[in-house]
């Protein structure tokens, strides 16, 4: 005002955010989903493109503190009650995660969330249009595409699901994870550091599951 220069309210707010203290949020989403990762599931899907008429939809249940992916379905009809039901089948042997975060597709709904309450898993909804609130389960589609899917031609829901289940014993017993300190979810830990390195080729050759002689 003193130059005789007009700011604008949005401009203003732009440059003041740097100098406000920040103030501690006891109760952020960050630090209440860290809190409760060992006892928690992501639940995820994603469209990959076939060669197929349609896209096929993938549905993805994962524990957020081992990364392991615990159930995974393909279908081109993704109704409520069909991911109600792959909800049972992947907590068929009762070890149904305590919270479970989902978005909020219509895919979902009374029909699932009464299938988790029934299984007394608390349903948390992210809010609309932020991926960042299930950062888990978008980091494993995004591993998907860019891992496997986008590299190979698929004819059909049926050869989908059979490569991603390939590429899920691969992610769970083979590759590691940044988020878990490089470790593999589902696999023991192998202190031998003697012997040769042996590359197994997994997906073709796509990648290799590398090791040492137990």
């Amino acid at each position: 005002m003193k130059l005789d220069i007009t700011v604008s309210k949005r401009t203003g707010q732009k440059y003041m955010r740097y100098g406000r203290e920040r103030r501690g949020r006891d109760h952020s989403w960050e630090r209440s989903s860290r809190s409760t990762l060992p006892t928690s599931g992501a639940l995820t899907s994603c469209k990959p493109t076939t060669c197929s008429s349609g896209r096929p939809s993938l549905f993805f249940l994962m524990n957020q503190g081992s990364r392991k992916v615990v159930h995974i379905a393909a279908t081109r009809n993704p109704t409520q009650q069909w991911t109600a039901q792959q909800l049972r089948n992947a907590t068929v042997d009762r070890s149904a995660p305590r919270f479970l975060i989902r978005d909020r597709d219509e895919k979902f709904g009374g029909n699932f969330d009464r299938v988790a309450n029934g299984a007394a898993i608390r349903v948390i909804e992210t809010a609309a249009r932020t991926p960042n609130m299930n950062p888990v389960g978008e980091r494993l589609v995004r591993s998907l595409r860019r891992e496997a899917v986008d590299h190979v031609l698929l004819l059909g829901e049926h050869k989908l699901e059979e490569f991603a289940r390939r590429y899920v014993l691969y992610f769970n017993k083979a590759r590691p994870h940044q988020g878990i300190g490089q470790r593999i979810s589902d696999s023991p830990t192998n202190d031998n550091r003697d012997g040769n390195v042996t590359a197994i080729p997994v997906l073709g050759g796509l990648h290799h599951d590398d090791r040492r002689p137990a």
